[in-house]
């Protein structure tokens, strides 16, 4: 019993110290992604703040969420995935991975609000979780992913 355990925690070890730098990197994920959030909160409130009585409040989302994807991406490229060069690449594929994020979460909510009658709010917790994985797998994988010929 007591080697069985001794095993099982080795192996826990072993595991994580391989998979040390992806941990590490979601880590970084989830706190840049709470920054980003913050940040694309302000930027809002600041646009309605300033333009609220010339500019209509759904069409304040289109400049403030370009400067909040713009930041998630800076965020993202330099303290997260520290990729070099192929910037307009990768900013326009992190583009396609937010929108295909946006379009998750729409279905998702509709079916869990609408489909299995769940509150709005517990299905946005559900989606946010969902789609944070989502992202980030897109991300490592598409946005950041480097060309063939330059591996990471």
């Amino acid at each position: 019993m007591k080697k069985s355990i001794s095993i099982t925690i080795n192996s826990l070890f072993r595991q994580y110290r391989s998979n040390r730098k992806e941990i590490k990197r979601a880590g970084y994920f989830l706190i840049t992604g709470g920054w980003n959030t913050i940040f694309g909160i302000l930027v809002y409130a600041g646009f309605y703040e300033l333009l609220h009585d010339k500019v209509h409040y759904l069409l304040l989302l289109i400049p403030s969420n370009i400067l909040a994807i713009t930041n998630a991406y800076i965020c993202y490229k330099l303290l997260v995935f520290k990729t070099k060069g192929n910037i307009i690449r990768e900013y326009l594929r992190f583009y396609v991975v937010y929108g295909v994020s946006i379009a998750m979460n729409f279905v998702l909510m509709f079916l869990l609000v609408d489909g299995l009658g769940l509150h709005p709010v517990i299905s946005q917790i559900i989606c946010v979780a969902v789609t944070t994985v989502c992202s980030y797998l897109g991300h490592r994988n598409f946005s950041f992913r480097p060309k063939p010929d330059n591996p990471e």
